[in-house]
């Protein structure tokens, strides 16, 4: 499955408009930013009950309109809480530290979030929380704390789970990179193997045992693990996850859940909740759009090889410059209505990938329905010519095909699937182009 996140467009006038395209790009889930300082009072009045929706001193009127709008364009929110009131902090912010909240006021608002949205009172029903947002990086959390995360996710999920038990908590979302303190640089973040083997207390090594004995609740794990030098990229550093990192990290999750260290009433899922390629163009460094487009595709294949069930891809249109974020699949416009989409979308969208073996071509690719379609694979010789159909896969219903092919194709031909309602995916060259160090942001 994928789904998106624009927190520029997703809490904007254009909201509306910006969850239509997301649906239609074929995200079937968006995540969305609720931002608990602004919704929560300002001070806590008098008789202010934080675990009630109604309490007076709640503000629910801008979300109540952006979950609403959700809802009509059929996708599903991730609703993640993020911010701390002035009133519930544990520690303080200060310059380069984004300050730790109470647990307990952070599970009182959890609990007053999942009842607001429990379906009554004319409001939508949903069912999936995210705690935090990079929670390993001192912007986000400071000082970067483990076991201070663990209570905010232990407090989270207890308050979440008792308003629903088919509620889901996703948790981890963690920052793809360790970055030290440094005389310049104030802010800094953990490597997230490091931060997860504290959080689960699991000791290092291939075979991890405990470390200690505190269980973490939460339904699902998530991380964003943008790359360096394209979709098969490794981290430089051992502890940080870029996308050829992915399978340790999983790993490490399912240790986790084998030493009764991880608590869920259902199989834990491993998502992305945040990942993208800025482009060239409209960023000057980034990587040519062909390149992007093809990695786009060869990037969720490599999630999903790695067991990632979800990826939400950053962002739905690019920003204005002079912003680095450019991952959008839809240029910058002023206007959703007159975005102009990139070749990323159709990637995004009708995924597809193809690789030469020999007398064999793997192919692999989801459909843009998400479910069980008959797809026709497609050959063409050189970058021009005749496209001739070689295959046909039935997806699964999920969406997802894979299959190997025995036919004869050389490194200059192109392949392509073709499916109903998806229409077509973008050619995909046999021949594999030169990476280069391409960053995610075009750095």
């Amino acid at each position: 499955m994928t789904g998106l996140v624009d927190p520029m467009l997703f809490n904007s006038a254009q909201r509306e408009t910006a969850f239509a395209l997301s649906r239609s790009a074929g995200a079937k889930f968006v995540r969305i930013e609720v931002p608990w300082q602004a919704i929560a009072p300002r001070t806590r009045p008098a008789g202010f009950v934080a675990d009630d929706p109604a309490s007076p001193g709640y503000s629910w009127a801008g979300m109540d309109a952006t979950v609403a709008a959700a809802a009509s364009a059929r996708v599903t929110p991730i609703l993640n809480v993020v911010g701390i009131p002035r009133w519930a902090y544990a520690k303080r912010p200060k310059p380069a530290l984004a300050g730790i909240p109470k647990a307990s006021e952070l599970g009182a608002f959890a609990k007053a979030l999942a009842r607001h949205y429990d379906g009554t009172g004319g409001l939508p029903a949903e069912h999936v929380f995210q705690v935090w947002n990079e929670p390993n990086l001192s912007l986000d959390l400071g000082p970067v704390s483990a076991s201070a995360y663990r209570g905010m996710v232990n407090a989270f999920a207890n308050a979440v789970h008792g308003v629903d038990g088919s509620n889901v908590v996703v948790a981890g979302a963690l920052d793809p990179f360790g970055h030290p303190k440094s005389k310049k640089q104030k802010w800094y973040s953990v490597s997230p193997l490091t931060f997860m083997r504290s959080l689960l207390c699991l000791s290092k090594g291939s075979h991890p045992h405990s470390t200690c004995h505190n269980a973490v609740h939460f339904d699902v794990w998530s991380h964003h693990p943008y790359t360096f030098g394209g979709p098969f990229g490794h981290a430089k550093h051992p502890d940080d996850v870029e996308l050829g990192d992915l399978p340790e990290m999983r790993a490490l999750l399912k240790a986790g859940k084998r030493l009764h260290h991880i608590v869920s009433s259902r199989p834990v899922k491993f998502w992305v909740t945040e990942f993208g390629w800025d482009s060239r163009p409209p960023r000057p460094h980034a990587a040519p759009m062909g390149l992007a487009a093809r990695w786009t595709a060869e990037s969720l294949h490599q999630m999903w090889l790695a067991g990632v069930s979800l990826v939400t891809w950053f962002d739905l249109q690019d920003r204005p410059s002079p912003s680095p974020y450019q991952s959008g699949l839809y240029f910058h416009s002023s206007s959703l209505t007159s975005a102009r989409p990139k070749p990323m979308r159709t990637a995004f969208r009708f995924p597809f990938v193809a690789y030469r073996h020999g007398s064999t071509v793997s192919v692999w690719g989801r459909d843009a329905t998400s479910d069980k379609e008959r797809v026709t694979v497609q050959l063409r010789h050189g970058k021009s010519g005749r496209w001739k159909t070689v295959a046909y896969v039935v997806a699964n219903g999920s969406g997802i095909y894979r299959a190997t092919l025995k036919v004869r194709a050389a490194k200059r031909d192109w392949l392509r699937a073709i499916a109903p309602g998806s229409g077509k995916s973008l050619p995909f060259s046999l021949t594999v182009p030169r990476a280069g160090r391409f960053g995610p942001w075009g750095n």
